[in-house]
């Protein structure tokens, strides 16, 4: 269980990593978002712009960048920013970078799965990787781009067909699975949100988002009917919001903020702080799947540990099992990707 290997104060503290901007370290650090002016990218570098652990936060993107980095110099925060714009200047938005956020690619639309948007986000991703393979081989890298399920093993083989691959250094941020799986329970339970800590296992799309409601802190319980609506809810929050918005785009702004969190999770990691807590999907020992997401606790080296699944009861051991052949399924076709086209 998660309680065995972290307090209720250290999950605390991770659940509210956003609250901790004014952190000051000697050991700052340059960090990328390729994609920065998109939907995702813009907030996410809004909120980054205010953490004093980056002296340097470059964008990049193919349309745009130098307009957003222009008005978030603007702030008066310590980091610089820098904007790259295209190909060309990709190689100087990357070097020297401690962390590189990925949420570049095209957002759901109406109907659209995760999936759908394979072909085109594979390619962006996979090009992107070479790069970062080339230019900051040693950077964390923080996969936003979905389908994540099969874009981080795009990146985990791009950087083995380079030579450079570590797997303590390779992320699928999931971190809004775990923001929502804390504000649904919340909610439903009348609990402030900030004591909420739920860990969320498995992938990053559908079925394979698996809440581990049992070992959630405060404990809670609830009837099955109740369950499995949350449940449910958890793992299509995201076709919630495509709904909502009405073709208008996803989940930009809870997405921001959750790769936000997961990002100066990272950070405070690296700089030195002990007992940085996230759930992420990696590659993995912990279940069928070569890559899977599990609570981790994480240090200067990126996985500091990987905390593994716990305990389970029948009911989310039936919706792991569950999960397994699509979770494969979609880390093959990411693996295949690689293999056909690079």
């Amino acid at each position: 269980m998660l309680s065995r290997y972290c307090s209720r104060t250290t999950l605390r503290a991770a659940n509210t990593a956003l609250r901790s901007f004014s952190t000051t370290s000697s050991q700052q650090k340059k960090v990328a978002v390729l994609g920065a002016s998109g939907g995702i990218g813009q907030p996410l570098a809004l909120l980054l712009k205010q953490s004093k652990l980056i002296t340097h936060l470059s964008l990049y993107d193919i349309a745009h960048t130098p307009g957003v980095a222009a008005d978030l110099s603007h702030i008066d925060t310590p980091a610089v920013v820098s904007g790259h714009l295209g190909p060309e200047e990709l190689q100087s938005a990357l070097e020297g970078c401690d962390v590189v956020v990925i949420p570049a690619g095209v957002p759901r639309k109406p109907g659209m799965t995760r999936d759908d948007l394979f072909n085109t986000n594979a390619t962006i991703c996979a090009d992107l990787a070479v790069a970062c393979a080339k230019h900051c081989p040693k950077a964390m890298m923080a996969i936003i781009a979905n389908p994540v399920n099969s874009t981080v093993p795009i990146v985990s083989e791009i950087f083995k067909n380079n030579g450079v691959y570590d797997r303590n250094r390779i992320f699928g941020v999931t971190t809004l699975d775990v923001v929502r799986a804390n504000t649904f329970i919340a909610q439903a339970k009348g609990l402030d949100v900030k004591d909420v800590a739920v860990p969320v296992i498995g992938g990053h799309a559908g079925i394979t988002i698996i809440p581990i409601i049992s070992q959630a802190t405060p404990p809670v319980s609830f009837p099955k009917e109740e369950r499995d609506a949350l449940t449910k809810r958890i793992q299509d929050a995201g076709t919630e919001v495509v709904k909502a918005k009405a073709g208008a785009g996803s989940a930009t702004l809870s997405m921001a903020y959750a790769g936000a969190r997961f990002t100066l999770s990272l950070l405070e990691a690296l700089t030195g702080t002990e007992g940085k807590y996230e759930c992420a999907y990696v590659r993995s020992d912990e279940s069928e799947a070569k890559y899977f997401s599990t609570p981790l606790l994480l240090g200067p080296n990126g996985i500091e540990k990987n905390l593994g699944i716990g305990r389970l009861i029948d009911y989310e051991g039936a919706l792991l099992k569950n999960a397994m052949d699509e979770l494969k399924a979609s880390i093959k076709k990411g693996e295949e990707f690689v293999a056909k086209n690079y």
